[in-house]
């Protein structure tokens, strides 16, 4: 059984967790004997002539299972349905603010490409449900497989807190990670806010009304991304929407006590080893650093509930997860 991953090509060399996730699970599959490729699309899925390229190159690659790992769902319109599964990491896509383009977006990213595939693979329950909500699918074949992350990068570290001034890390600044509602939650707290992510002037003039002293850095590779984590002192992700949440489990990895938001899947994610808050309310993020910061044993039991919480998402347990559906794929075809 020959099993190919379809990737999307990186905008840039930066920091990709959906790269991340798959390139931990084909080391496990190899390691089990299996025979696992990665395809990269030739071209960035922007404009209609890459795209175009990118469908008729993936239909010439075909193997035996031809696994879609996400961002690119509208290349497998050629692929043998029976043989192919596609990962839906999220419906982002269907929050775009113009009507046309999330009806074109929609069919291109969900609707269509469903109708190429044998199985959809998501990575949380809330995913699951999005999908069914927007699409008509047999629930059956949507198989809800958590994603992991690189162990070898993210590794456990001891950090002394640092009281006076913690460094407080936020990955991400499109409107769904909550950099307005985050930045005004601390204001007057003492501490350095490393943002991870392009800043637009909004989000700079919101930093500067609050008088937040911050860091930011773009375009970041995995192992800046790993430097980073190991140098916060807590870990803040009050996402208002998301597919899964990696910061979570990136922060818990290393060994730093995570605030998160207690909505699906973040609250699914964490469960009860990190500190939920309300993503929509100022206050409850606000309490929540401020507890992290005078507690030393809830931040110390955080740590110890994290790095057990991990655990769960293990790329030995999710590979064979994949490996299970594959066979059931390939048998069935």
């Amino acid at each position: 059984m020959k099993i190919i991953h379809f990737q999307r090509k990186p905008v840039s060399l930066r920091y990709f967790s959906i790269e991340n996730s798959f390139e931990a699970i084909r080391h496990e599959m190899v390691r089990a004997g299996f025979d696992v490729e990665v395809s990269i699309c030739k071209y960035v899925s922007q404009g209609l002539f890459p795209r175009i390229y990118n469908i008729f190159e993936a239909a010439f690659r075909q193997r035996d299972i031809n696994h879609i790992t996400g961002d690119v769902h509208y290349i497998n319109l050629f692929f043998n349905k029976s043989r192919s599964i596609l990962t839906i990491h999220d419906c982002v896509f269907l929050k775009h603010p113009s009507p046309l383009a999330r009806a074109v977006l929609k069919f291109f990213w969900l609707t269509l490409p469903s109708r190429r595939c044998a199985y959809i693979t998501c990575i949380s329950e809330a995913t699951k449900k999005e999908i069914l909500t927007n699409i008509k699918f047999p629930e059956d074949r949507i198989k809800i497989i958590p994603t992991v992350v690189k162990e070898d990068i993210f590794k456990f570290s001891v950090k002394e807190f640092n009281d006076l001034q913690p460094t407080i890390l936020h990955v991400g600044t499109t409107p769904n990670k909550n950099l307005e509602r985050v930045v005004a939650a601390l204001k007057d707290i003492p501490c350095t806010l490393q943002i991870i992510g392009p800043l637009n002037e909004k989000q700079k003039a919101c930093l500067t009304v609050n008088g937040i002293h911050y860091i930011n850095e773009k375009g970041i590779s995995n192992e800046r991304m790993a430097v980073k984590y190991k140098e916060a002192d807590i870990i803040l992700f009050a996402s208002t929407y998301e597919g899964f949440g990696m910061p979570i489990l990136e922060g818990q990895l290393t060994g730093r006590p995570v605030i998160t938001s207690d909505i699906a899947p973040m609250n699914e994610v964490a469960g009860n080893s990190a500190l939920l808050v309300d993503p929509y309310d100022i206050d409850s993020i606000r309490k929540a650093v401020l507890d992290l910061i005078y507690n030393a044993d809830l931040r110390e039991a955080l740590i110890q509930k994290g790095k057990a919480n991990t655990n769960r998402f293990s790329a030995r347990k999710i590979s064979a997860m994949y490996i299970n559906l594959y066979k059931s794929v390939f048998e069935r075809a």
